[in-house]
């Protein structure tokens, strides 16, 4: 979608873009009047577009959603900057933690707020535009909500919210209100699931959208963030599993989303919206905006060319996951022995010995990006990385804006067939699931293996299909169970010398050595409180005793 989040959009909504702009306190500058808004539809469709810019922001889903990751199994940070996160010791005062809240918290008002606004002038009177912003923004509270109840909500405490326009002067309400938190997460989830029926009603499918409008909500998006959200709710309602199987063939058939044949055309950018995608960070690459997250996952200096950050990396025991003959491997990782094409040469794969944690791996489904362009040699012969980079017209030229034009996939059609097999394993049917997990394994080399599936079948496949995107592999271990597995320690792969290629006769393996976390410490899941997060405490203050802190462990 083109951006639309210039700064008119910002004075049109009325809402500061401080960090300060959240459920708890958010403080518009101006005196915002009912009557003075939504006048045209292009003040509907700017107020929508600020609402979208959460997707820009380094935080959320450039990164700070992985740094939550540190107590999962799929990654490695290659700087230990908050230990809390990786040894379950977290106080919810953590930056990751807090720049989350605060930008979804912000951005859910500011959706609140649009719809709000175009319900007041009445629903019945909105032209199609403003029908389909209305929709939008309907979606964009809910899709932030979610993250929010899931992460921080409780069956025993709920998350704060509540919707502008169920009071008379909203405006008022956004000013003044702090709103109330629900008494379970439960209260959350119907919220979100009323939000998203009817987001569904007003959105129109993807099809219809013309290429500049591509990347906003769809009808199908909200049905998927659906599946996602039943789910989640079924760990405490195993009802809810249920809903699940034939809203998924409503998704493919009347949604007509479906598998790509290779797995690894899922993540091109020709690509970006095929037949598999759903919902995604849009990708703007050169424009420098949308997520950073290419470059975030991109070895520390890019080898010299481009500025990565090496931030993440994979486990070694999410390399070791795969299969023989799994083609998912090799286009979801990049491990040492490999041969790789960057900015138009091939090259060994090698993780800088100079990063402070090495793995041995990176994380390789983003970086199609990358392959682009051409080595352009100075006087000397050198690379000259600057003439390098400009060659590449997919990436930005900022080594601190480290964006390319593929989009991150958020939701994908291969994460619903995973769900739809979840659901039925979870209802008795493992055969119906089995065919559901062979779809997947059918286009990645292996066939159609399974005659009927359990839960460690659906577990293997959603790690192997997912690895490395924001589908939240941390939350998939603690609503499984899997606490042995949060409490694991994680080891390295590398070569005696990690500052060359891997070579079996000069430059063979060294021992496996333990990386994650740092220390070799070892570490504790607590259900009573690991589950979920603690509130950030600045939040709980502010509340002024109407948000009740989740129980913090020792």
């Amino acid at each position: 979608m083109k951006k639309i989040i210039a700064a008119i959009a910002v004075v049109t909504m009325g809402l500061s873009a401080s960090s300060c702009a959240d459920f708890l306190d958010v403080q518009p500058e101006g005196n915002p009047n009912q009557g003075g808004y939504f006048q045209t539809y292009k003040e509907a469709e700017d107020a929508i577009g600020a609402v979208y810019w959460i997707f820009d922001k380094e935080e959320t889903w450039g990164r700070n959603l992985f740094w939550e990751q540190g107590c999962g199994d799929d990654m490695v940070c290659n700087q230990s900057r908050w230990p809390s996160l990786m040894n379950f010791q977290y106080t919810g005062d953590e930056s990751p933690l807090t720049d989350n809240w605060e930008k979804m918290t912000e951005y859910i008002a500011r959706a609140n707020w649009v719809v709000a606004g175009l319900k007041a002038k009445g629903v019945d009177k909105l032209t199609a535009v403003e029908t389909r912003t209305l929709g939008e923004a309907l979606f964009m509270r809910a899709f932030l909500h979610f993250h929010i109840a899931y992460r921080y909500g409780r069956a025993d405490n709920g998350c704060p919210f509540i919707r502008y326009e169920d009071y008379p002067n909203y405006t008022e309400t956004m000013l003044s209100t702090i709103p109330s938190q629900q008494a379970t997460v439960m209260d959350n989830y119907k919220l979100i699931e009323d939000d998203l029926k009817e987001a569904a009603g007003y959105l129109p499918f993807f099809e219809t959208y013309g290429a500049e409008d591509q990347g906003r909500a769809h009808k199908v998006a909200a049905w998927a963030l659906q599946v996602k959200l039943y789910a989640y709710w079924a760990y405490h309602d195993k009802t809810k599993w249920e809903l699940i199987p034939d809203l998924v063939d409503k998704i493919e058939k009347e949604g007509n989303r479906a598998l790509l044949g290779d797995f690894a055309d899922v993540f091109k950018m020709a690509n970006n919206y095929s037949s598999e995608y759903i919902w995604s960070a849009t990708g703007t690459g050169r424009k420098e905006g949308g997520p950073r997250f290419p470059g975030v996952c991109l070895v520390n200096k890019g080898w010299g060319i481009f500025n990565g950050w090496g931030s993440l990396k994979p486990s070694r025991s999410l390399w070791e996951e795969y299969e023989e003959g799994d083609t998912r491997r090799d286009i979801s990782v990049y491990s040492y022995g490999m041969t790789i094409k960057y900015f138009g040469a091939e090259q060994p794969f090698t993780d800088p010995a100079g990063d402070k944690i090495v793995s041995g791996f990176m994380f390789a489904k983003y970086m199609e990006p990358y392959t682009y362009g051409q080595r352009v040699l100075d006087e000397e012969g050198n690379v000259d990385a600057s003439k390098t980079v400009l060659s590449n017209p997919y990436v930005s030229t900022n080594g601190n804006d480290m964006t390319t034009d593929l989009n991150i996939p958020l939701i994908r059609f291969a994460e619903m067939v995973l769900f739809k097999a979840e659901a039925l394993i979870e209802m008795g049917e493992g055969g119906k699931a089995a065919i559901e997990l062979n779809r997947l394994t059918q286009r990645c080399g292996l066939g159609q293996p399974y005659a009927t599936a359990t839960m460690e079948d659906l577990m293997h496949e959603r790690r192997c299909e997912l690895a490395g995107e924001f589908t939240d592999r941390f939350m998939d271990l603690k609503r499984w169970k899997q606490y042995d597995k949060l409490e694991q320690q994680q080891y390295d792969r590398v070569p005696v010398d990690p500052s060359k290629a891997y070579d079996p006769d000069t430059n063979p393996w060294a021992e496996k050595q333990v990386i994650w976390p740092v220390g070799g410490i070892e570490r504790k899941f607590e259900p009573e409180f690991d589950l979920v997060f603690p509130y950030p405490p600045l939040e709980v203050t502010k509340a002024n005793g109407k948000l009740k802190q989740n129980p913090i462990g020792n």
